[in-house]
């Protein structure tokens, strides 16, 4: 009579099919990939920009005697210092300020939701999504504003060597310096602008969800908290664009 032997392999803990290694579900896991990837998408960008500013002369002179030219880089307090309102004004980089002020705040009420989805309590969860949508949708509103005043330029305009006077900026031509500094302008924030447009639509559908009891039937929020995270890395990649771009 012979007999087998089944032999099992040793169980290693956090590695082994099924688990979640480090607490992390697969789809935490696979939005940190996408993160990560976006990130030296958003970092190459960022680089381009600094090499692109660094290969143009600055402007030596006095901030109050400035210019716009093409013989150098544009400051950029000369440059974004419009109000909605206020026209005319000098409000140096107050209206990017607000922006970022909204934007942070957007941060905010999505760390709330995702707590109140930890708690398991759909009313707050709804309560914070919906401030959450309020504030991204007012921050597309204000760029849309920012490019809008930057796209038909001031009164004065640009008068380059040959005479012509240039007024506003699109990808050809710029008023307030060398064309490139408008190319850059368009992209950067224009694909920042369109994160913060996918993270809005995914809001809402998450808004819809909850209210429909979704979350509520699955037993848990975990994807109030994976939008948390895509909606957290728009809000700290606009930090490092608004260093860039407005600040040095």
């Amino acid at each position: 009579m012979s007999t087998s032997t089944t032999l099992e392999a040793p169980n290693s803990g956090t590695w082994d099919g099924g688990n979640e290694p480090m607490k992390a579900s697969y789809g935490k896991l696979m939005m940190w990939f996408f993160l990560l990837s976006d990130a030296f998408t958003f970092g190459a960008f960022l680089i381009v920009y600094g090499l692109s500013r660094h290969k143009h002369l600055p402007y030596t002179g006095e901030p109050e005697a400035f210019t716009f030219s093409t013989q150098w880089w544009p400051i950029p307090e000369k440059v974004f210092n419009a109000f909605p309102g206020f026209h005319g004004v000098d409000l140096p980089l107050a209206f990017v300020a607000l922006m970022t002020m909204i934007l942070i705040l957007s941060s905010v009420t999505m760390v709330l939701a995702v707590e109140a989805g930890h708690r398991m309590d759909k009313n707050d969860v709804q309560k914070w999504l919906l401030w959450t949508i309020l504030f991204g949708a007012t921050f597309l509103g204000c760029q849309a504003w920012e490019w809008a005043h930057f796209i038909s330029g001031t009164e004065e305009g640009m008068i380059l060597s040959d005479g012509t006077r240039v007024i506003g900026a699109n990808l050809t031509i710029n008023q307030y310096g060398p064309p490139l500094f408008a190319d850059l302008f368009f992209f950067i924030t224009g694909f920042h602008g369109t994160h913060v447009f996918s993270g809005v639509v995914l809001l809402v559908m998450i808004f819809i969800n909850t209210v429909n009891g979704v979350y509520e039937k699955r037993g848990h929020y975990e994807m109030v908290e994976k939008v948390g995270l895509y909606w957290h890395f728009v809000d700290l990649v606009w930090v490092f664009v608004f260093t860039f771009f407005y600040l040095i």
